[in-house]
């Protein structure tokens, strides 16, 4: 395309541009910036419905901090969120690390690997709780919805086995892009496997360590699914992630009353996810080698 042809299309681009984006803008307006906007102020209102609400001030905030209940959904999560981040992450680097060798067969590997993140979650934990379950009483332990230690560590298994292969890829792609004159350098120059690895690969990886950390520890937070299907907050909600726990508290309980207080933990549950990933990610992309 000649220089006359390419101030047309700017030209033409220019004109039509609104075009283009209006509807997109538009939707984002509408689907998004509106109901985020219009929740903000429900948390600050009694309300059964949009068109009976009365406005209660700080009033539903209040009744969260009173509530023993948020406050133990609040610190499981911050906890499994945690536990749940440090072991994908590990684990799935370990595996990438393995597939990143060159023996055969390494694409059926990351297939097999990846395949559980096409799962809804729904369908994980009815299967996890089964499974999990089965074992349990081979064990003469309690079942899930018994034991909140052990609802604990299925939702932990059950996000391990669905997130480590989609974490793997990322990481995998990460490795693939370490140079080997890199490697081989420090190879010739007498480092070991392990100072290769702390020193050159991870360093290197350190971009791929930033997404899968966000992804791991959003994930964590919001989890929501697998939590209702496996152990359904029991026992006594004991078991309850932050999401349920909204979730139970919107359309668990009836009475006006209810529904502000919903709103008012989705918001607070919202800063919290903001914080933490903010903090995370200023973290991480501190660590980064710039190339």
């Amino acid at each position: 395309m000649g220089k006359g042809g390419a101030k047309m299309v700017g030209k033409s681009l220019k004109k039509w541009w609104p075009v283009f984006v209006l509807p997109t803008f538009a939707a984002f307006i509408i689907g998004f910036l509106w109901p985020f906007i219009w929740g903000i102020y429900l948390s600050f209102c009694k309300f059964t419905t949009v068109k009976d609400v009365v406005w209660v001030g700080l009033a539903n905030y209040k009744k969260i901090m009173i509530g023993g209940d948020f406050s133990h959904a609040f610190w499981l999560t911050v906890v499994f969120a945690f536990v749940s981040s440090i072991l994908i992450n590990v684990l799935a680097f370990s595996i990438a690390l393995a597939l990143t060798k060159g023996f055969k067969g390494t694409n059926a590997f990351r297939t097999v690997f990846f395949m559980p993140n096409l799962i809804g979650g729904i369908v994980l934990g009815y299967i996890w709780q089964t499974l999990l379950n089965g074992l349990l009483s081979m064990w003469g332990q309690p079942l899930l919805k018994l034991s909140a230690t052990n609802g604990f560590i299925g939702m932990i298994v059950l996000l391990l086995w669905q997130q480590i292969g989609y974490m793997m890829i990322i990481y995998v792609a990460g490795l693939n892009n370490v140079s080997p004159d890199l490697i081989e350098a420090a190879q010739i120059d007498g480092a070991t496997a392990s100072q290769i690895l702390f020193k050159i690969k991870i360093p290197m990886i350190m971009p791929s360590v930033t997404i899968c950390t966000f992804l791991t520890l959003t994930n964590g937070f919001k989890m929501f699914d697998q939590n209702l299907s496996l152990t359904g907050g029991d026992p006594g909600k004991k078991s309850q992630l932050l999401a349920l726990n909204i979730y139970d508290t919107f359309y668990g309980r009836s009475g006006p009353q209810w529904k502000g207080i919903g709103q008012a933990k989705a918001v607070v549950f919202f800063v919290l996810v903001v914080v933490i990933a903010l903090i995370q990610l200023r973290s991480t992309s501190s660590k980064e080698v710039q190339a």
